[in-house]
């Protein structure tokens, strides 16, 4: 076997080390390492931030879900549950038209600009709607006092939070619904409000499902 024959045969097997070493490395060692490192220290960040109740997982802290009435027949969108406090809007999901095998939920703005008519139309629809489900007997609910989080969607329309004073003007609407007294949903809505991160970023808020969850809770006592 000549020199050349030999060399080539040697820089193979070395590239065939190098190749098993870091496939070894890079493939099994780091990914178990980092996976190992988040299951014991961020458990629950690691698995999606799953939130629980009454033993199962119903959903993720960082994900919005609607809670609406089933579509009835004709109808194109359904209709909002009102016994439960409402998420913002989502008008920036498009359609899967790909995979219809599943309905998956696709994440996105609606890139109108602020002077764009039908997002402006959008906006006064939103905001009737929610002046008009939220006055209830002996509490009437002002158009300034709707937020801009109650009228539009975020930049991904899966937001899972609304901004305190929307969770506020659906307090008696909710206490109405569910046959509680409105001082009672006020202050669940203060014991799940967060305040701003650290103390000065961003603006005080509410998960919406974890907010929904302890009304079940309250309901389910008062009943």
């Amino acid at each position: 076997m000549n020199n050349s024959v030999s060399n080539t045969l040697r820089l193979l097997g070395a590239g065939l080390r190098a190749l098993l070493v870091l496939t070894l490395v890079t493939g099994v060692i780091y990914p178990l390492v980092v996976t190992g490192v988040a299951q014991a220290l961020f458990n629950n960040k690691a698995n999606g931030s799953e939130v629980k109740a009454d033993g199962k997982v119903v959903g993720s802290s960082l994900i919005g879900q609607p809670y609406n009435l089933p579509l009835k027949k004709g109808q194109q969108t359904p209709d909002p549950d009102l016994k439960w406090f409402q998420g913002r809007p989502a008008n920036g999901l498009g359609a899967n038209s790909i995979n219809t095998q599943y309905k998956l939920i696709l994440s996105g703005a609606t890139n109108l600009s602020a002077d764009n008519k039908d997002l402006i139309q959008q906006v006064k629809d939103a905001k009737a709607a929610v002046i008009k489900d939220n006055s209830v007997p002996g509490h009437t609910v002002k158009a300034s006092e709707v937020p801009a989080d109650a009228v539009t969607s975020s930049g991904s329309g899966l937001d899972p939070n609304i901004s305190s004073d929307y969770a506020e003007i659906q307090v008696h609407r909710v206490a109405a619904k569910n046959g509680l007294s409105a001082a009672r949903v006020e202050r669940l809505v203060k014991d799940h409000t967060q305040g701003r991160t650290l103390g000065f970023m961003g603006e005080p808020r509410v998960n919406v499902l974890e907010l929904n969850i302890a009304l079940k809770g309250l309901v389910a006592k008062t009943s």
